[in-house]
């Protein structure tokens, strides 16, 4: 034998062992920690409001509280037997509302002049509630490859919160966005379940049709979407008809069609300027509860919105079918299409409330848990968009109703944002990369 055959085998020294890490450290912040800064979200949120200018509580408990307490009561039901700007359903968290605030009323008796503290507690309860829900199936599934992912989607969640603030949450625009984060989550497992939720989501605020409209067109179990939608519509449609409100079950797109051109519109941010040298001016509406613009050009510009609502709809729905059929992957086109959908609503809308931008918050958290490294950008940029919309509503909003220049500068940058998001929704879908196919030999 030779003595190199003799001579044991070297081997490495064993290296220290080293400590596994958990699966909440690699995941990042831990569940606990999510939760905890999602309640203090919440509770900065609810109570900022309370010492911000310009009351952002007030269509919570100046309006929502007096049409519930109406209906309770044996007076008029809105969308029922009155026309309501709002759809139907709507009505319904408002009622919710009334019921949970006049149980903690003895816990909380201030009053307004036509409403009560207990009614803004309840409302927020009830949102916070409501958001809960779609924040737990937002982290289901936690322990799997895409916890992480996750994680990065739920404190997005929060930071958003954050940077927009009441307005947030004490608005009917607030109970539409669980509904369409967790249909959003369930689209490719439960399409039917999905598609049921954004249709009660367009009846409450009609934004989450877009949603759905967007995900008939990409995915293929189209059928049992439209089926879903259609069962939903029908039971709301028979239960209104029931209780008398067959007259008014369009009542909402007749009061939208009315409306003017609200100083906050992304397409009054021309003439809010002209504000400027006295060629407009700003004007309260007391049938839609809103200020408008009026003076030269003002009803031209409003009346080309809706048109040109429904043309960029058209479009965006065009270029979402051209990638797909290119063999764009339906799973990454389709949260950038929703998001230009919702964005081409808001920017096309004659109206311009700070609410409506709760709308892009559910398209970017599906995009960032699809298509992680392209949502980057547009998260950055709506978070910011958030931010600028705090400072006009509520901080700045007195200014803005004066026309002073400083707060007409900060909302045309706001209103600028909206458009950038859209821009870079219709960019990225035309930028979804399309496998390449092996060439045959």
């Amino acid at each position: 034998m030779s003595a190199a055959a003799e001579r044991p085998a070297r081997t490495a020294p064993p290296r220290p062992a080293e400590p596994r890490r958990s699966a909440a450290v690699r995941a990042g912040i831990p569940l606990l920690g999510l939760w905890a800064l999602f309640l203090l979200a919440h509770v900065y949120a609810c109570t900022i409001g309370w010492v911000m200018p310009a009351l952002p509580m007030g269509d919570t408990v100046f309006v929502y509280e007096p049409w519930a307490r109406q209906a309770l009561s044996g007076g008029p039901i809105m969308g029922v037997t009155e026309s309501w700007v709002y759809p139907q359903v709507a009505l319904l968290p408002m009622l919710v509302a009334q019921g949970l605030s006049q149980l903690i009323h003895p816990l909380f008796p201030g009053t307004y002049a036509v409403g009560s503290a207990s009614y803004v507690v309840a409302w927020s309860v009830l949102v916070t509630v409501l958001d809960a829900i779609g924040f737990a199936f937002l982290l289901r599934g936690v322990r799997a490859r895409r916890s992480r992912v996750r994680r990065q989607a739920a404190l997005v969640w929060i930071v958003a919160l954050v940077a927009l603030g009441p307005i947030a949450l004490f608005r009917i625009d607030a109970v539409t966005v669980p509904l369409a984060v967790v249909a959003g989550l369930w689209l490719l497992s439960r399409p039917a379940v999905a598609s049921a939720l954004f249709t009660i989501g367009a009846w409450i605020k009609i934004w989450p049709g877009a949603l759905l409209v967007t995900a008939v067109v990409l995915l293929r179990r189209r059928i049992r979407m439209i089926l879903a939608a259609a069962i939903v519509t029908i039971v709301v449609v028979l239960t209104l008809v029931a209780l008398g409100g067959a007259a008014n079950l369009a009542g909402f797109l007749s009061q939208m069609s009315g409306r003017g051109l609200q100083i906050e519109a992304v397409g009054a941010t021309p003439l809010l300027w002209l504000t400027q040298v006295g060629v407009t001016r700003i004007a309260y509406s007391h049938e839609i509860l809103t200020f408008q613009l009026s003076g030269p050009g003002v009803d031209l510009v409003a009346a080309a919105l809706t048109p040109l609502m429904v043309v960029g709809v058209v479009v965006v729905a065009g270029v979402a079918l051209w990638k797909l059929r290119a063999g764009a992957p339906a799973r990454r086109l389709l949260p950038a299409t929703m998001l230009a959908m919702v964005a081409l609503l808001i920017a096309c809308n004659k109206v311009g409330s700070p609410q409506f931008q709760v709308w892009m918050l559910a398209p970017v958290l599906l995009w960032w848990l699809f298509d992680r490294p392209r949502a980057l950008v547009p998260t950055v940029v709506l978070l910011v968009d958030y931010a600028v919309t705090q400072l006009v509503y509520p901080v700045v909003y007195d200014g803005l109703l004066a026309a002073q220049p400083g707060p007409i500068a900060l909302l045309s940058i706001r209103n600028i944002l909206v458009v950038v998001l859209c821009v870079l929704a219709i960019r990225a879908m035309v930028k979804t990369p399309v496998p390449r196919t092996p060439k045959r030999i």
